[in-house]
């Protein structure tokens, strides 16, 4: 514990220095070859995880109260900029420019040959329009595929302005009281449901693919200049702030004081110290270290003869 004394004196800086950290960084974070054997036990570990019993028995509830799920959607809306940009980016994009286009389609000509008011209230009036179309079609074959090139083509002229509006509709109707009622009422209809019915659907296989696809993301995220970029900042940032104060002051600032450590020391230290004396280990070391010594010519002369 006499390191401890010495950390009230000595300061970051004195110990290392961000380039050296970054190195550490370097050999063992991003350039350290992983064995292929880690992406395999990882998705075992988590298959056995996904299978264990304590699946059944725990809801969603107990792992993220109300509570917590309240704050981190309080949280959430206050991002409405980024809320905004979503909705834009959506609207913007040609899948959902194609199905507003093919859901006003099939909701025009429903409606005119079904669902409008004429059809409703007169008898007889649908089926004629259908029988009309039908000898219509019969005696100017492709009047169909005419009627539907000049609706998509109106379509197409009016697509643009119907994607405003439904902007315009979305940023009015997702408001704050809305998506919060939403989200909790979401979030009340699944809090007591365990997590093995939440993850039904998600085979042993699939589990296993998700793990692997992430680590070789990992694999080939950890060597990108973003990586690098983002653990340079942290690290120049922890000396910039602790690099001139005493290492005290950072162990503190992270909970690890004089009792932490030998509370660590007698439940995990010292019995692995037991097994390592038990295997001869410690006695090997300790005469590797002092052989030389008790061999050397200066200690043979002290003894004398009996050495």
């Amino acid at each position: 514990m006499q390191l401890l004394d010495h950390a009230e004196s000595i300061t970051l800086n004195r110990l290392t220095s961000v380039d050296q950290v970054m190195g550490v960084i370097h050999r063992i974070v991003i350039n350290m070859e992983l064995d292929p054997g880690i992406p395999e036990l990882a998705a075992e570990m988590a298959t056995e995880v996904m299978n264990s019993p304590v699946q059944e028995r725990t809801t969603l509830g107990e792992i993220l109260s109300r509570e917590q799920a309240t704050g981190f959607l309080e949280e959430a809306l206050e991002l409405r900029q980024q809320r905004e940009r979503v909705i834009s980016e959506i609207m913007a994009h040609p899948v959902y420019q194609e199905l507003v286009s093919s859901l006003v389609y099939a909701g025009l000509v429903n409606y005119l040959y079904e669902d409008n008011l004429i059809t409703k209230s007169v008898p007889g009036v649908g089926s004629m329009m259908k029988f009309g179309k039908r000898m219509a079609n019969k005696a100017m074959p492709g009047l169909d595929e005419t009627f539907e090139r000049r609706i998509k083509t109106w379509l197409s002229d009016s697509l643009p302005d119907l994607i405003i509006r439904s902007e315009q509709f979305l940023h009015k109707a997702l408001t704050d009281d809305e998506l919060r009622d939403s989200v909790m009422a979401a979030w009340v209809s699944v809090e007591d449901q365990t997590i093995e019915e939440l993850r039904q659907g998600l085979g042993d296989v699939e589990l296993q693919e998700f793990v692997v696809l992430g680590y070789e993301f990992w694999l080939q995220f950890r060597r990108t200049a973003y990586f690098d970029g983002c653990a340079r900042a942290v690290v120049e940032h922890l000396f910039a702030k602790y690099g001139e104060r005493p290492i005290s002051d950072l162990l503190n600032d992270v909970g690890v004081n004089h009792d932490v450590i030998m509370g660590e020391i007698d439940a995990y230290a010292i019995p692995v110290i037991d097994v390592l004396r038990e295997e001869g280990y410690v006695e090997a070391l300790v005469r590797r270290r002092l052989s030389g010594f008790y061999k050397s010519a200066a200690i043979r002369k002290i003894l004398g003869p009996e050495a």
